[in-house]
């Protein structure tokens, strides 16, 4: 017998809420107070909705159900870095990375089980793709952590492209920013991509949050060697849409850059970085390389990178080395997922 799978409150938005209660013939402002008890009280039972009528709590329950999912298990580094590992619907693994740093608590979430993109110097893209994750599978990773109410960030770098699940990554930033819903600034909230053209223009004149580009390689040819995505959406291309907005106010670009060791740091780099760049108010983060399990790819010397980092900010190009943490947890992203869903191949 085929188990029956109800939709969810969480991930819905105010307007599918609304045709929801029209569905059950509730109220049009029991909406609202929906949307209330989900994203300012993140209640865990329909019965706790208390203002509600009992009929109505009755006809939500029969239809729907909440939702959340706590995570399986939890990795915590040395450096304070947690991982979080989740199931998802149809049986796959995600994990979110709590990443604390003085006043700051940065959440790094996954759009995706797995991922399409195929990054050679990338865990999960290694996967291949598994399946997109509704909107209540994204929200679910902000809510059901212990440090909810502690966040200042949330980045959009975990797992998967999430500009190749835009449909539900525009309903998660809706339910994030609305004021129907948890009501955080765009400002505090970053999409990665690893330059999903196709999508976007639609975040960008959609949303108001930062936007960063997995960039890796300024040469065509050499980037694709590590991301095949270039062969269907060029980093120039990606670049000539940026120049089209303004980024000189709240709203920030930034170009994330593993630098690996004698692929990208070449003073041939930095001079073609100067020239992709130009006209692009941005920044470029630099990262170093997080090993990963039968990888050819290594981190240069730390005395290399910086020295790296210097040129280009004395090329006029804001840089800076972003910390690596969580090491001793598989916190390269996919590691930990990859990792679990190995063991339970072997167990079964």
């Amino acid at each position: 017998m085929t188990k029956t799978i109800k939709p969810t409150l969480y991930g819905a938005t105010i307007a599918e809420l609304k045709a929801l209660c029209e569905q059950l013939e509730l109220p049009r402002f029991a909406s609202r107070q929906i949307a209330k008890w989900l994203y300012t009280h993140f209640v865990t039972d329909i019965d706790a909705m208390t203002d509600l009528s009992k009929v109505a709590r009755e006809r939500l329950k029969a239809t729907c159900d909440v939702g959340l999912c706590a995570p399986l298990k939890v990795s915590t580094s040395i450096d304070g870095t947690k991982k979080y590992l989740f199931r998802t619907s149809e049986g796959e693994y995600i994990e979110s990375a709590l990443i604390p740093d003085g006043e700051r608590m940065t959440l790094c979430v996954s759009s995706q089980a797995g991922c399409r993109m195929g990054c050679k110097f990338c865990a999960t893209g290694r996967m291949g793709f598994r399946h997109q994750l509704s909107a209540a599978e994204i929200i679910n990773q902000v809510i059901s952590i212990p440090e909810r109410d502690r966040l200042t960030n949330i980045v959009f770098m975990g797992m998967g492209e999430p500009l190749d699940n835009i449909d539900n990554l525009m309903r998660a930033l809706d339910i994030l920013t609305a004021e129907w819903g948890m009501a955080w600034s765009p400002t505090r909230i970053t999409v990665s991509t690893a330059g999903f053209a196709k999508n976007l223009v639609r975040l960008l004149e959609e949303s108001k949050v930062h936007v960063a580009v997995s960039l890796h390689n300024p040469f065509p040819e050499e980037r694709k060697e590590i991301m095949p995505i270039e062969n269907g959406y060029s980093i120039r291309e990606v670049c000539d849409i940026l120049r089209r907005y303004d980024f000189t106010h709240q709203r920030r670009v930034s170009f994330e850059y593993i630098v690996l060791e004698d692929m990208n740091c070449s003073p041939r780099h930095i001079k073609e970085l100067s020239r992709l760049l130009d006209g692009i108010k941005c920044r470029i983060n630099l990262i170093r390389f997080h090993k990963i399990p039968d990888s050819p790819f290594f981190s240069p010397p730390m005395e290399r990178i910086i020295e790296f980092r210097d040129t280009l900010t004395k090329r006029g190009i804001q840089t800076t080395l972003r910390a690596s943490r969580g090491e001793d947890i598989e916190a390269a992203c996919g590691l930990l997922s990859t990792v679990e869903r190995d063991s339970q191949i072997d167990n079964n």
